[in-house]
């Protein structure tokens, strides 16, 4: 029996520190010997101001791993290398002058090297514990990417307010979009058993910046809203309240009908009003710090305050007052489908929104995406950023990979925030990007119930850098990626520097796989897992390929110039003017703006079908260049995510030439000319490609398989 639990004991502490991707990037793995010896001597004792507890914990976990070392719990400095915990409130030395902490706001820090009492100390002070405990990470991944302790003198604030996910989850645990399994919320045992990863989750998103979450679907269903769904969200927010976490729900437009009795939800009624203001009371009752609302209304079927002949300012500010007296806000998408369907559906939300500038509540932010349509691979910057100068708005991205290969691709999605964040909206002059018309940043998750959380190992890499940039846009996607790799993988050289080039590049690599040129919207229906430009038909035009990419024989792309659907006199000038020329606009952006003829000379002198031709057979190859690479690191890595990846990397080749092959046979029967001098032809016929039919791909907002949790 002794051996039998001996080796039990065993098998269970290998499982338990088995690289199955779990600890994500906090894994605090034993740093080697030099590196180790060299941090001791900055992690003797932690003297912590009361309430700090949450960083105190952070640190003597990341000690003991990174170092095998116990801090001891001082009330005073007593030795060299004691890490020093502050806020202004503390009653002793706060080691640091208190004007340096005023222009930290509430949640930045300082981590600074000082002395104390003549013994050398590493403080980190803030006006706030939630501060400090983003302090304290910030302190540990110095030490998990191997950066000097000595002489430092770091000082750092967020530069956007609002950090938050939006989980698409619904309350029958699958998730729309998603990738990684079934919700990580358990409606059906909440808010009676709380499971462990609740608080790793909240743990996670405090490492990185995120301060709040919406917890379910934009397309809302209003029992979230009744006594029994809110004390199941009162639950989640306190887990995640020591980590600076805030619960946002979304709310359903009709729910004053649906589980309210009234007859109307038109937000001019009193009666209407009313319900929401009790309604809004009675969650703050049980969640005091509940963030606020996300809405979804008038698009794709969601109902919203249109239906009474209102404007989207009416229903924001209706759910905006009665959130006021209690600081919460309001989130109203601008991601709208007009009942009837537009010449150009890229112009809707510009039209629709700009003459409501300055008729919102000064707690309602536009949440915008980042580009005109959907999420695309590549889309130029959403004309509304610098357009609605008396209105917060709010950048909103995905992170779950819906357009670009799911769960399965490795796509690192940094160069395509930095690319959003970055974009000149050229309003009052040159400079103004987007990162500097934003108040918030919101990311729809890819986190699900699969032991890696997202699906994968380097769909990781998405959840961490939509953190960091909407902590820092001025960040470097590049610097960011190389953080990644050294904490979740190796800070082996021989690792980092092929691991960070594979996912710089892995983004344009799907560009130019699925959506080269500024195409869009090649996904097939519904799921938008594979290629399908040529699906049509179906309820609106406008949710399928020809409509984007307009090929026919004459040419490709969609007119989007003053002689077309006129967007390009969405942008300020002199972005309107450059995207109104297809000499002047970026090749990336080039079909997006402009139908040319498929024998339209392109900047290389090749014509536009042999440029597009190439940009497929160029984004396959470098598929097959990231698997080369990948098959040189298995030194470095672990065998079960090492396997993982290498099989997920096979999948993603077979499905880059898939994409490649199905497109060019398509776009082929349109321009009638043969491939450029050595490149191979599709592999089937068109025929073929089109009988492919995946009707259980997963993700998809009709998908009814059954979740699965592990």
């Amino acid at each position: 029996m002794r051996r039998a639990a001996w080796a039990c004991l065993l098998v269970c502490a290998a499982s338990a520190h088995a690289e199955d991707g779990y600890d994500l990037w906090l894994r605090y793995r034993p740093i080697e010997a030099p590196w180790a010896v060299r941090y001791r001597s900055f992690a003797t004792e932690v003297v912590a101001a009361p309430g700090a507890s949450i960083a105190v914990q952070e640190l003597t976990r990341g000690a003991a791993g990174l170092l095998s070392v116990a801090p001891s719990m001082a009330r005073r400095v007593t030795r060299d290398g004691a890490i020093l915990l502050r806020t202004p409130g503390f009653s002793g030395d706060l080691g640091a002058p208190l004007g340096d902490l005023k222009t930290l706001g509430p949640e930045g820090y300082l981590i600074r090297s000082i002395q104390v009492h003549g013994h050398r100390a590493t403080l980190i002070a803030a006006n706030s514990n939630l501060g400090v405990l983003y302090g304290a990470f910030a302190f540990l991944r110095l030490m998990q990417t191997r950066q000097p302790l000595e002489a430092l003198n770091l000082q750092e604030s967020p530069r956007i307010r609002h950090r938050l996910l939006n989980h698409w989850d619904n309350l029958d645990g699958t998730i729309e979009r998603g990738y990684a399994g079934a919700s990580i919320w358990d409606w059906q045992t909440l808010p009676d058993y709380l499971e462990p990863r609740y608080a790793d989750y909240a743990r996670a998103c405090a490492s990185i910046g995120i301060n709040g979450a919406v917890l379910n679907n934009v397309n809302a269903d209003a029992i979230s809203l009744t006594k029994q769904y809110l004390e199941k969200a009162a639950a989640l927010a306190r887990v995640f309240r020591p980590y600076g976490l805030k619960v946002y729900l979304s709310a359903r437009f009709t729910a004053p009908i649906e589980i309210g009795g009234l007859r109307s939800a038109d937000p001019a009624d009193e009666a209407v009003r009313a319900w929401w203001r009790n309604k809004v009371d009675e969650i703050y009752r049980v969640i005091p710090d509940f963030g606020g609302f996300l809405v979804k209304a008038n698009s794709e079927g969601q109902p919203g305050p249109q239906d009474y002949g209102r404007s989207h300012a009416d229903g924001a500010n209706m759910l905006a007052a009665a959130l006021a007296p209690h600081a919460g806000m309001v989130m109203w998408r601008a991601f709208v489908y007009s009942a009837h369907q537009n010449e150009d559906r890229t112009r809707q939300a510009y039209d629709e929104f700009v003459p409501l500038d300055g008729q919102f509540d000064s707690n309602v932010l536009l949440q915008v995406k980042n580009g005109p349509v959907d999420f695309q691979p590549r889309e130029p910057g959403h004309p509304l950023f610098g357009a609605m100068p008396k209105t917060p708005l709010m950048l909103e991205v995905q992170i779950t990979k819906e357009y670009l290969g799911f769960a399965t691709h490795l796509v690192y999605l940094g160069p395509l925030y930095e690319e959003a964040l970055r974009f000149d909206t050229h309003r009052k002059g040159a400079g103004p990007s987007i990162a500097r018309a934003i108040d918030g940043m919101a990311g729809v998750s890819n986190i699900g119930a699969m032991r890696n959380w997202t699906g994968s190992q380097f769909d990781q890499a998405n959840w961490y850098v939509f953190g960091r940039l909407a902590w820092n846009p001025e960040l470097s996607s590049r610097v960011i990626a190389e953080e990644w790799v050294r904490m979740t993988f190796s800070n082996d050289s021989r690792f980092v520097a092929p691991a960070v080039a594979m996912m710089m590049d892995s983004r344009e690599a799907a560009v130019d796989y699925m959506t080269p040129l500024g195409l869009a919207h090649l996904m097939a229906a519904g799921h938008h897992y594979g290629p399908g430009p040529w699906q049509g038909g179906g309820a609106r035009t406008d949710w399928t390929p020809p409509y984007y990419h307009r090929a026919d024989d004459d040419g490709i792309g969609a007119d989007r110039s003053t002689s077309g659907s006129d967007a390009v006199s969405q942008y300020a000038q002199p972005l309107a003017a450059q995207f109104n020329d297809p000499k002047l606009t970026p090749e990336k952006y080039l079909l997006w703006f402009h139908h040319l003829s498929w024998d339209y000379t392109m900047a290389s002198g090749r014509t536009l079908w042999d440029e597009l031709v190439i940009h497929y057979s160029r984004g396959v190859e470098y598929v097959g260049e990231m698997r080369r690479t990948w098959a040189t690191l298995a030194p470095y890595v672990d065998s079960e995510r090492y396997a993982e990846t290498s099989a997920f990397l096979a999948i993603q080749k077979k499905e880059a030439r898939w994409w490649r092959d199905a497109c060019v046979a398509y776009f082929q029967s349109w321009s009638k000319r043969p491939l450029p001098e050595g490149v191979a032809p599709p592999e089937h016929t068109l025929e073929e490609y089109e009988a492919i039919s995946t009707p259980y791909a997963p993700g998809n907002p009709g998908w009814t398989a059954a979740p699965f949790r592990h």
